[in-house]
């Protein structure tokens, strides 16, 4: 239900010591309590009710014999002890860990950042996504007092503690074991309020203390993305926590309410535009992304890492939206059309259950173009919108699996996307769009596809526009004039293929 989390952050060293406060209620009858902790960070003692309770490790594993009564339905408590040096992290955020840096003057500049290896390798926790607090989390960090420690949530103290000081951040909403961070560094502080759909949005930056200038112009991108968000998604997740911007010393992720940030003031992804249109450049792709996450990662979490595509894909997503909002419908479709260039078709989206596997990386932009595609079906712009404000009214705070999802857009649109979730989710393969011309009529179906693919699809014969039903079984379609040709909409995610131009032959069998 709760952690109440404090972490003593000793940097010479690289190790951290505290405890965590574990508010839990049974769902059943129970004796044991599985809690996890990576090596070679430790569990030292156990408490309840003021005394030591016994536990066994397994690996990452520990199991908890709980103490007294474990009624279904009541609260109780355990406080575990813990204490070690935390793994580094090789190369943040992708393979994460502590990374013990400095900025330019010589100063500690410090953050974690676990996903997918996971929280448990810095803080003892119950390591799953399904398994949120459902009531937020207290987060304390001990640092030297010279230094500022950033948190999620909102900072509701600070007490001197000998040569240190410790910052206490609280965490009101649900929230993700891997969006919980810790950011240490010689930061300065400035903030804004956005007043937004539910009302005066409390923003705060904290930056490094020779970037403030730099920041306070760069960071307007931030208040751009909260108002486009807004309209495409609905309102921003957790008001009750604000939202922040943090400097780091990698490139960033989307911790809840504490977004990293270490673009290091450029527009673009490292200076650089990922669609090769132009359009990438407008905006920092960090602050953009990133905070997508905020309604696709933190609000709306998948249960299994199988389904990452949720978080990854609609995010992405997010940017040709944000672009749209700003730039343009075409501008959009023109950055979602340039990310094909990195798209493997190698295997499908959606990883192997139960087993901690996240898929293909195709997620970002071959799940970018799923939903640009799909909204290609849906047609009505209005419908579709009104479809990501209710994903995220729909799952506020909930963690969900793909089948929520694909129900509920099925639902909102009134379409029946079987076929289309199976081809692009579950089937590595982009369909093929053939087609050939016998006897004055247009002959097509789609080949490369999976058994149920039934997707529309807009075509363009010379220039007249013309809907077509394809299946993977031959359709006709009269020619009322010359064939001058066919040509897809480019913004279905599809191939074509002439099959009489090319010189194949075409069975009608």
């Amino acid at each position: 239900m709760h952690y109440d989390l404090f972490v003593s952050v000793d940097i010479p060293n690289k190790s951290i010591s505290g405890t965590n406060t574990i508010t839990y209620k049974p769902v059943g009858k129970v004796t044991k309590m599985q809690i996890d902790l990576q090596e070679p960070m430790k569990i030292t003692k156990v408490e309840q009710d003021g005394k030591n309770i016994p536990f066994t490790r397994l690996g990452s594993v520990f199991y908890l014999e709980l103490a007294g009564a474990t009624e279904k339905g009541q609260e109780y408590q355990v406080k575990i002890y813990f204490e070690g040096i935390p793994k580094d992290a090789p190369n943040a955020p992708w393979d994460g860990g502590f990374s013990w840096k400095k900025d330019d003057n010589g100063n500690p500049f410090v953050a974690t950042s676990n996903q997918g290896i996971g929280a448990s390798l810095w803080w003892p926790c119950k390591d799953h996504m399904y398994d949120e607090p459902d009531n937020g989390i207290m987060l304390s960090i001990e640092v030297p007092k010279d230094l500022i420690a950033v948190g999620n949530g909102r900072l509701v103290k600070t007490k001197k503690s000998g040569k240190n000081k410790i910052y206490t951040w609280k965490v009101v909403n649900p929230i993700n074991n891997y969006g919980i961070n810790i950011n240490i560094a010689d930061y300065v502080n400035f903030s804004e309020v956005y007043q937004g759909e539910k009302g005066p949005l409390d923003m705060d930056y904290w930056v490094l203390s020779y970037n403030l200038e730099k920041a306070k112009e760069h960071f307007i991108d931030a208040r751009r993305t909260v108002k486009a968000f807004e309209h495409w998604f609905g309102p921003y997740p957790f008001y009750e926590d604000s939202y922040k911007l943090v400097e780091t010393p990698y490139l960033g992720m989307e911790h809840q309410s504490s977004v990293t940030y270490g673009n290091n003031y450029q527009k673009g992804y490292k200076g650089r535009d990922l669609s090769q249109t132009g359009w990438g450049l407008k905006w920092d792709y960090i602050i953009i992304h990133e905070s997508g996450h905020e309604w696709f990662a933190n609000n709306i979490t998948y249960k299994d890492m199988a389904d990452m595509w949720i978080h990854e894909s609609f995010t992405m997503y997010s940017e040709s939206l944000f672009i749209e909002y700003y730039y343009g419908k075409e501008a959009a479709s023109e950055y979602t059309r340039g990310v094909r260039l990195f798209i493997a078709n190698e295997k499908p989206l959606i990883g192997d259950y139960d087993v901690n596997n996240s898929g293909s990386k195709d997620m970002y932009n071959k799940g970018n173009n799923l939903l640009h595609t799909l909204r290609q079906v849906v047609k009505d712009d209005e419908k579709w919108r009104a479809t990501l404000r209710g994903l995220n009214e729909e799952f506020y705070h909930q963690t969900v699996t793909t089948a929520q999802i694909e129900n509920y857009i099925a639902k909102s649109t009134g379409l029946n996307l079987e076929g289309f979730f199976d081809q692009y989710l579950r089937d590595s393969r982009v369909p093929t769009l053939e087609y050939a011309v016998i006897n004055k009529q247009l002959v097509y179906r789609w080949r490369n596809c999976a058994a149920n693919f039934d997707m529309p699809v807009k075509v363009y014969l010379g220039e007249d526009e013309l809907w077509l039903t394809p299946t993977d079984k031959f359709q006709y379609a009269p020619l009322e004039k010359a064939f001058e040709g066919l040509k897809a909409d480019p913004n279905f995610y599809i191939y074509t293929s002439n099959t009489m131009g090319d010189g194949n032959s075409i069975s009608l069998d």
